[in-house]
C-alpha cells in the first residue's frame, strides 16, 4: 500500500512539473505573437509619420581632445604647527607655585622667568650651610696657620680644609637647586596655555607642562597619512597646502616623510615647512594637503561624468564622426586610469583630435545621426 500511495506521489508531481513547463511554453508564444504584431504596427506608423524614410538628426555638442598635463593628487586633512611648540616644565623635582609672571599671548624670550616655585626650604638650608662655610673657613684658617708653622697634624688640617671645601659645594649645589625653583621659558614665542595656578604644585613627572609656548616665525604643516601610501610619497613631493579658514593655498614640498607607521592607526607623519608669510597661523589650524603622487605630462583627460557604464561592454563615451557624408555617433570603449577632481585620464580608446560628445550623449545609440 505504501508502494502505491508513493509511485502515486511521483506521477503527480511530475504531471505538475510537466504542466508548468508546457504553461511556460505557451506564454512564450504568445508574448513572441504580441511581440510580432507590436514590431508591424510600429512599422506601419513610422512609414505614416515619415513616408520619405527621413531620420532626424539629434543635436549634440562636442569637444576636440587635446594632449595637457594631468595631476593627480592624495588628500588628507592636516593641521598647522609651529616650527616649535613646546611644553614647559620645572626642571627640578617641582614645588608650589607661588608666582606667574607672563598671560596667555605674551610674547617671550628663551630665559625669560615665566613662574617661580617655592623654595623657602632651600633658601634657609642654604643660610645654615653658609654658617657652616663661615665656620669651616675659620678653622682651615687657623689650621693652615699652625700647618705651615709645623704645628699639629696633618690630619687635622686636612680634616679643616675637607669640611670648609665640602660646605662650598653644598653651597653651589643649593644656588643650582634654588635657580631651578623657577621656570623659564627655552625659546622665544608666545605663551598659548597656562593650565597652572598659583598655589598649585608643578612637577617635571607631570603628564600636563605648566606653560606651552609656541614660535609660528616658522610654521609647518602635518597630516598622518594612510600606511597604503607609503610607497608613493616621500621627501621632495610637490603638495598644495589649503588652509580653509584663511582662504589660501600654498604650492610646496614635502620637508619630512616618516618611515615609521604607527602601530595604532596605521599612518606616517608627513611634514611641510611653511615659508615666511604675513598670513597670520594658529596652533591646530586646519590645513588640507594634496600629495602629487602621479603625473602626465601629456595625458587625454575628460571630465568623468562623460564616462557611461556598460555591463557587458566596459566604460564607453561618444565621439562624432563623419561616415559617408553624414554625422555619426561613435561609441568607443575606453581604459579610465585615474580620476582627480572630476577629470579621468584616459589610457586607450581616445586619441588626440578625436570629437568626443559632450552634450546630449545620454540618449544616444552607436551609429545615430546626429548634428551639431
Amino acid at each position: 500500500m505504501k508502494k502505491i500511495f508513493l509511485l502515486t506521489g511521483i506521477i503527480l508531481f511530475l504531471a505538475a512539473c510537466g504542466s508548468k513547463e508546457g504553461d511556460k511554453k505557451v506564454r512564450l508564444e504568445q508574448l513572441r505573437k504580441e511581440h510580432d504584431k507590436l514590431t508591424l504596427e510600429i512599422l506601419k506608423l513610422e512609414k505614416e509619420v515619415n513616408p520619405a524614410g527621413i531620420v532626424s538628426a539629434t543635436k549634440v555638442n562636442f569637444e576636440i581632445l587635446t594632449k595637457k598635463p594631468f595631476d593627480h593628487y592624495i588628500e588628507v586633512q592636516g593641521r598647522i604647527d609651529g616650527n616649535e611648540n613646546i611644553g614647559v616644565s620645572p626642571r627640578n623635582q617641582g614645588g608650589v607655585v607661588t608666582r606667574i609672571l607672563v598671560h596667555e599671548g605674551d610674547n617671550v624670550t628663551a630665559g625669560q622667568v615665566l613662574a617661580e616655585l617655592d623654595a623657602e626650604v632651600l633658601k634657609q638650608q642654604l643660610k645654615d650651610l653658609k654658617n657652616k662655610l663661615s665656620f669651616a673657613t675659620d678653622i682651615y684658617s687657623r689650621q693652615k696657620t699652625l700647618w705651615d708653622q709645623k704645628i699639629g697634624s696633618e690630619v687635622q688640617y686636612l680634616k679643616a680644609k675637607n669640611d670648609m671645601e665640602s660646605a662650598q659645594n653644598g653651597i653651589a649645589t643649593l644656588e643650582d637647586q634654588i635657580k631651578m625653583s623657577v621656570i623659564t621659558s627655552p625659546i622665544d614665542g608666545t605663551v598659548e596655555d597656562i593650565p597652572i595656578k598659583v598655589g598649585q604644585m608643578a612637577s617635571s613627572a607631570s603628564p600636563i607642562p605648566a606653560f606651552r609656548i609656541v614660535n609660528f616665525s616658522k610654521a609647518k604643516a602635518l597630516a598622518d597619512v594612510g600606511e597604503a601610501y607609503s610607497s608613493k610619497i616621500k621627501t621632495g613631493d610637490q603638495v598644495k597646502v589649503f588652509m580653509p579658514d584663511l582662504n589660501k593655498e600654498l604650492d610646496e614640498r614635502i620637508t619630512f616623510a616618516s618611515k615609521y607607521i604607527n602601530p595604532t592607526n596605521r599612518t606616517f607623519l608627513v611634514e611641510v615647512a611653511l615659508p615666511v608669510t604675513t598670513l597670520v597661523f594658529r596652533a591646530n589650524m586646519i590645513a588640507v594637503l594634496r600629495i602629487k603622487d602621479y603625473s602626465n605630462p601629456a595625458a587625454i583627460s575628460i571630465p568623468q561624468n562623460y564616462i557611461q557604464n556598460s555591463r557587458d561592454e566596459g566604460q564607453y563615451v561618444y565621439i562624432a564622426v563623419e561616415e559617408n557624408g553624414k554625422k555619426i555617433a561613435r561609441k568607443r570603449i575606453i581604459t579610465p586610469n585615474v580620476t582627480f577632481n572630476g577629470l579621468t585620464e584616459v589610457v586607450n580608446g581616445l586619441t588626440e583630435g578625436d570629437k568626443i560628445i559632450t552634450a546630449g550623449y545620454k540618449d544616444l545609440y552607436n551609429g545615430q545621426i546626429i548634428d551639431y
